[in-house]
């Protein structure tokens, strides 16, 4: 019910309070027969059409009524999963699957990296679950091929399978991301218990195989530079790869951008496109989606040797009605 009532608190957009509320439905259901059975016959049961017959009692008549608004609520959740996925179609559509999600634990700074690598506004507390809903902005300065990232809702141990099934469409952006960053909190004694927790979320929504980042944020919370120097040597003998920083650090940002822009780096292909003078519409979204590395004009179009995301790369082609190059087979 805690756990309820901090998700039915910071819950603001149409789609986050119908997750809450099937929650809440679902788990008082089951409550209210126990109230039925404390209350007795008398208590339980409502006269019929005109007080005549037994009419059904009062507990099938609440249980029936959480089942229409359960129904309700889920109809409306089917609309709005299928607009989050066009959305995100959308932005796939003209810029590849250059998109990291930042995942982890709940309360452990991942909106205030949001806001560091975007330059976004988003709701930025020291509470649990303050983010209940996806957000994605771009990362800031804008990459090619430009890089989306999207907040997802902290995870928690134990979180009830209701909870986990209903934000699914929240943590689908985890899914369906091309890399992770897993945010852990370092200030943490219990870190490991948010490691465990966020890997076995990740596995039951099937990004288990995502390729990620482990980044331990608030460092600077552990005490002064000595506790901090060695609390990152302690967790880098565990983790070697990890990413040790704060995110009111700027030069931290910059090296977790420059590790995020690396990975995009390494999934990059070149090819050649050929542009005929008919197909010059074409042009700006060439140079949208893929960084130009030469370009010379010919008597029948242009030539373009670019680099970019593999995928974006071969719709192209496939828009010009290139055969794919050897290198993109």
């Amino acid at each position: 019910m805690v756990i309820l009532e901090i998700f039915h608190r910071h819950a603001r957009s149409h789609a986050a309070r119908a997750q809450v509320e099937i929650v809440r439905l679902g788990y008082m259901a089951p409550r209210l027969r126990e109230a039925a059975k404390l209350a007795g016959p008398q208590g339980r049961q409502r006269s019929g059409i005109g007080g005549r017959g037994s009419g059904e009692s009062q507990d099938e008549l609440d249980r029936r009524k959480i089942r229409d608004r359960i129904a309700e609520l889920q109809e409306e959740l089917v609309a709005i999963d299928a607009e989050r996925k066009t959305q995100r179609e959308r932005r796939q559509g003209s810029q590849g699957h250059a998109h990291v999600a930042l995942v982890g634990y709940t309360n452990a700074g991942k909106s205030t990296l949001m806001r560091a690598l975007t330059g976004s506004e988003v709701l930025v507390a020291d509470k649990l679950f303050a983010t209940l809903d996806t957000t994605v902005r771009a990362l800031q300065p804008e990459s090619v091929p430009r890089v989306l990232v999207s907040d997802t809702v902290g995870f928690i141990k134990n979180l009830p399978h209701g909870l986990v099934a209903s934000f699914k469409s929240t943590l689908d952006e985890a899914l369906e991301a091309s890399l992770l960053a897993h945010v852990v909190d370092a200030s943490d004694p219990g870190f490991e218990r948010q490691l465990a927790v966020t890997e076995e979320v990740l596995a039951e929504i099937g990004a288990k195989a995502v390729p990620r980042i482990l980044v331990f944020n608030k460092i600077d919370r552990v005490g002064a530079e000595p506790a901090q120097r060695e609390r990152e040597a302690a967790l880098r003998a565990q983790h070697p790869e990890c990413l040790v920083m704060s995110a009111l650090r700027e030069a931290d940002i910059a090296k977790l951008r420059e590790a995020i822009g690396a990975f995009f780096r390494g999934r990059l292909v070149e090819a050649e496109l050929f542009l005929p003078w008919s197909a010059q519409q074409l042009r700006g979204e060439v140079f949208a989606s893929c960084e130009v590395l030469e370009e010379r004009a010919e008597s029948e179009g242009a030539f373009f040797r670019v680099r970019g995301e593999r995928e974006a790369v071969r719709r192209l082609q496939e828009q010009l009605g290139h055969p794919p190059s050897a290198g993109e087979e």
